[in-house]
């Protein structure tokens, strides 16, 4: 089978095609880098992402504080990762790395503030 892709992991967005069978990947061509090719096996192996998101925040300058996945999580997890961090509610401060959640869902990931909110 082949797999028309755009690589996303720089500006260039190269034109990659992969020729795969299953989860055995024949060749990556259209990469300009490496880390195309790397990306491209990834998206047919096993893809990830990357999560951005809020969460609910008691006595912050704003209601909700951003936060993100730690690392890339297997794309099917999405879901039931954004379930997780809907539950959330944290108290200011906050600052960022501050973890919100360990561990999300078994994948090994964090979920981390990425902004500082000293509270009102």
């Amino acid at each position: 089978m082949k797999k028309d892709m755009i690589c996303v992991t720089c500006p260039r967005g190269c034109n990659i095609t992969v020729e795969y069978e299953g989860t055995n990947v024949i060749s990556v061509t259209g990469n300009t880098c490496p880390r195309g090719e790397k990306y491209a096996r990834t998206e047919i192996v096993n893809p990830e992402r990357n999560i951005h998101s809020t969460v609910k925040l008691i006595g912050g300058k704003n209601p909700v504080v951003p936060c993100k996945t730690s690392s890339p999580i297997p794309k099917g997890k999405i879901f039931d990762v954004m379930k997780e961090i809907d539950k959330v509610t944290v108290k200011a401060p906050v600052k960022i790395g501050d973890v919100f959640i360990k561990d999300v869902c078994g994948t090994g990931v964090d979920i981390v503030c990425t902004n500082n909110d000293s509270g009102k």
